[in-house]
Order: structure tokens, then sequence, then C-alpha cells
């Protein structure tokens, strides 16, 4: 007999509800399991989905939950899902180390308190998530593509993101952003065997052998943006998709449309505009017209000051400078791109590229 025959039969009678109330818990999420599965099915879609939807999709779901702020969102489901450290998220997200760090706390303090279910949300709650979850993919993916530390590329990054891109498109077959960023994943992700050489340094996209290029890849993705571009309206991940299509049908570098990228970027600029993204129509325009042109966007970027510590402003900065043979100011871009770069690879064609300011056989280059 217990030491106290009342207290026994209390505590055991808890563990036994709490045991139940775990069980019929169980049970209502299995139930929803198979109900979305069910529904998948439906959709007569030629995707395997016994495994959906997993364990990864549910934690990028909830992390997405619209009661987070979006960069709350976006950051906490890197964290937890793409697995990058603080410093990592926020550099992508240019701000300091401790804001970030901020955020975080704050993101898992308003999921335990609100009680925010782990699960895929139904079918009519699938719209209110997906600028969050698109977001969060394409930044993971960005990761894996050209990463703050360590090698140039994490394929398993970039993999897993094209990965829920497609299970993504099977839960939402209509999504044309879904489709959009699926497509532009496929389409950078196609040059990953060429963009390192045997050293593992980096190599430019006009220097890349195109052979080596994943054209299975490509062709699914330029098939994707053929289907996604028609449906109503244009979102940003279809137009970032076109222009990565550009760069994928250009047989040579010189082939290239760039005044056709140009133009895109214009049109991104309207619909998301972002200091990013008046850099990336800066650069096209470079392309385009010249780099004097280029350079006068870039100046208006510069009073603004809203991307002096990314060391991808610097960097093409100093390319258009040297492309004008404005050498000393060239050289001082570069090292602030060198104060800035994280990443050994980009760090060590950086300085080639400052060193050789002081040859005479300057390589032609772009900024891209």
């Amino acid at each position: 007999m217990p030491d106290n025959p009342g207290a026994w039969i209390t505590a055991t009678a808890r563990n036994r509800a709490v045991d139940r109330l775990r069980r019929e818990r169980v049970g209502r999420q299995k139930l929803e399991a198979a109900a979305q599965l069910d529904a998948l099915r439906d959709l007569g879609s030629d995707d395997d989905v016994t495994h959906l939807p997993d364990d990864r999709l549910r934690l990028l779901f909830t992390c997405c939950h619209p009661a987070l702020a979006a960069d709350a969102s976006v950051a906490l489901t890197l964290r937890t899902l793409g697995g990058l450290s603080t410093d990592q998220i926020a550099r992508a997200f240019l701000v300091p180390q401790a804001t970030m760090a901020q955020r975080l706390v704050r993101a898992k303090r308003k999921i335990r308190d609100a009680g925010i279910p782990y699960r895929v949300p139904p079918s009519e709650l699938l719209a209110e998530r997906v600028p969050g979850v698109l977001a969060v993919l394409y930044l993971i993916f960005n990761e894996g593509y050209a990463t703050t530390s360590g090698p140039l590329i994490r394929d398993e990054l970039c993999a897993e993101s094209i990965r829920l891109a497609r299970v993504l498109c099977t839960l939402m077959p209509d999504g044309p952003e879904a489709r959009g960023l699926l497509a532009l994943m496929l389409l950078q992700h196609s040059r990953h065997a060429a963009r390192t050489g045997p050293d593992g340094s980096m190599i430019l996209l006009e220097d890349q052998d195109r052979a080596r290029w994943d054209h299975d890849a490509i062709d699914e993705g330029l098939a994707l943006v053929r289907d996604a571009l028609p449906r109503g309206s244009v979102g940003p991940y279809q137009l970032q998709a076109a222009i990565a299509a550009c760069h994928a049908e250009a047989p040579r570098p010189e082939d290239t449309d760039w005044p056709q990228i140009a133009t895109l970027y214009d049109e991104l600029a309207r619909i998301a505009p972002s200091s990013v993204v008046e850099l990336n129509r800066a650069v096209a325009v470079a392309m385009a017209d010249g780099p004097a042109a280029g350079l006068a966007l870039l100046g208006a970027l510069e009073v603004s000051g809203d991307l002096d510590d990314y060391y991808l402003f610097h960097s093409a900065h100093a390319d258009l400078l040297r492309r004008l043979e404005r050498t000393q100011e060239a050289a001082d871009a570069y090292r602030r791109a060198l104060e800035l770069v994280t990443n050994d690879t980009e760090r060590r064609f950086l300085d080639e590229r400052m060193r050789s300011l002081t040859r005479s056989d300057l390589p032609p280059g772009s900024a891209s």
C-alpha cells in the first residue's frame, strides 16, 4: 500500500487523464492528416503524396502563422527549418544580430502563448499563409545558393527548398506565385555544377560552361514560367523566374536579352520595390545600356545609404567603376566589399578582382 493512498489515487487518475487527452489529440491529428492526403489524391497529381504533409511542411506553416509578424515568421523558419544561425539570418535581413535574436525570442514566445497549432492549415486558410511560406523558402534557397560562410553552395538547402516548393504546388495547383518560385529556384539551381571551378573558386555567369548546366531542370523551369505567367496578375516570383529564364535561354553570354531583363526589373521595382531590386535593376541597365547608365542608378542608392552594409552593392559598384577605368574608385569599392563579405570563396574572388586593377589586361566581366 502507498503511504498516502488518496494522493496516489489522485496522481494516477491525473496521469491517466493526461494520457487519454494525448491519445485523443494524436487521433485528431491523424484524422486531419488523412483528410489532407485524401484531398491531395483528389487533385489527381502525379506526385507521390504518401509522405504529405510531412513534419517539415507542418513546421513551415506553423512558423508562418498569420498571428506572427511577417519578418518574425521568416526568421523563425530559417532558424528552425533551414538550420541557419542567428547571424546568417540577420545578414539576410540586413539587421544587427542582436535585433534578430530578439525577433526570434518573441516569435517563439508568441507560438507558445497563442497555442498556435502544429499542422498544415485546411485549404480555406492556405492562401493567407502562402506569402510568408514562399518568402521563407526563397530565403532558405538563397542561403544554399550563396552561403554567408563555408562553401559557396549548399546543395542540400537548395534541394530542400525545391522539394517543399513542389509540395506547395501540389497543395495549391492553381497558385501562380508558388509555381513561379519553383521555376525560379529550378532555373537558378540548374547552374550549380558550373558555378565553381575544380579548386572551389567562383565562376561568373558569363564565364560558365553552359554544357554543364542541368538542362532538364531548365526545361522544367521554362515550362513552369510559361504556365505561371498567364495566370492573372503577375507577382514578384513570376517576374524573377522570367528574368532567370532570359539567362537560361541564352546559348551564349552575348545572346542574353539584357534590355528585356532591364524591363522586367522595372516592373519588379514597381510591384515589389526594395533597395536590392534597385541594385539588380542598375546592374541590368548597365549591361543593356553601358556601365555609365548603371552607375547613375547606383548613385541614388549610394545617397540613401540603405545598402551601405551590403557587400554586393559595393562589389557591383566596383565592377562598374572598373569597366569605366576609374581604377582608384573601383579599388576603394572593392576594399569596402571585402570588409563586408563573409564567404571565403567570394572574398577570394573579390580580392583577385581588386588585384587585377593593377594589371594591364583587365578582364571585361560584368557586375552579375
